[in-house]
């Protein structure tokens, strides 16, 4: 057990001072608990165990006795560090490439509500086309989501909104030059588009959105402003 009544500064049944590594320790703790809340480590990319039963980040090829170990690892400055660089290579390796539609796994950074507790299916088939108007030469893009296994398609449709590169925390650091289009439809998981950075034409026949609900198949065709 820890003496802290009787050390340097502290008051006689005050409970005394804690050490620097003690306050370090209930900061991880703290992290951890957080991390419990909000992490389903069933979709974390960088989590193995190995067969002798412990568990390795594949990100910082670091080794831990848990679960609760290797959360408090992922809130650390080298595991956040590590996502920064990946993000970072990924989308400069976007770019090079010159993609407007890279799929992006998004992760809760703040407390799941109910809804978000659900099983989740998992993500949605999708597939995304590229052309330009025969009129006016604008690029024009078409994503369609493929939702086989919802049981109630004619009450539940997907929705969609747009985010910008400061909202989202998936690549660090944000770039502005490009946006993200969310398409959600529970229990299947949210997808996100990395799509240019620039005026969205709202005109008529511009920018549809489709519901089939035989088929449960989402389609929405955007235009750009010239």
């Amino acid at each position: 057990m820890v003496d802290r009544q009787n050390r340097v500064g502290s008051k006689f049944g005050g409970g005394g001072v804690s050490s620097a590594q003690q306050s370090e320790r209930e900061r991880k703790d703290r992290l951890r608990e957080l991390a419990l809340e909000t992490i389903d480590l069933a979709k974390d990319p960088y989590l193995m165990r190995n067969h002798l039963g412990t568990y390795e980040c594949k990100l910082c090829l670091t080794l831990h006795t848990n679960e609760a170990n290797y959360l408090s690892h992922t809130q650390g400055k080298k595991h956040q560090a590590g996502l920064a660089r990946r993000a970072a290579m990924e989308a400069k390796i976007a770019r090079q490439k010159g993609e407007t539609d890279v799929m992006l796994p998004l992760r809760a950074t703040t407390s799941l509500t109910s809804s978000q507790t659900k099983v989740k299916i998992g993500r949605p088939g999708y597939e995304v086309s590229k052309s330009r108007d025969p009129d006016t030469n604008a690029r024009c893009l078409t994503f369609e989501l493929h939702y086989p296994e919802l049981d109630d398609a004619r009450t539940r449709q997907p929705r969609h909104r747009f985010m910008s590169a400061y909202e989202q925390r998936v690549e660090t650091p944000p770039d502005g030059n490009y946006q993200y289009l969310l398409i959600a439809c529970e229990p299947y998981e949210t997808v996100g588009f990395k799509i240019p950075n620039e005026k969205i034409d709202k005109g008529e026949g511009r920018f549809v959105t489709h519901w089939d609900v035989e088929a449960k198949v989402f389609t929405l065709t955007l235009h750009f402003l010239g």
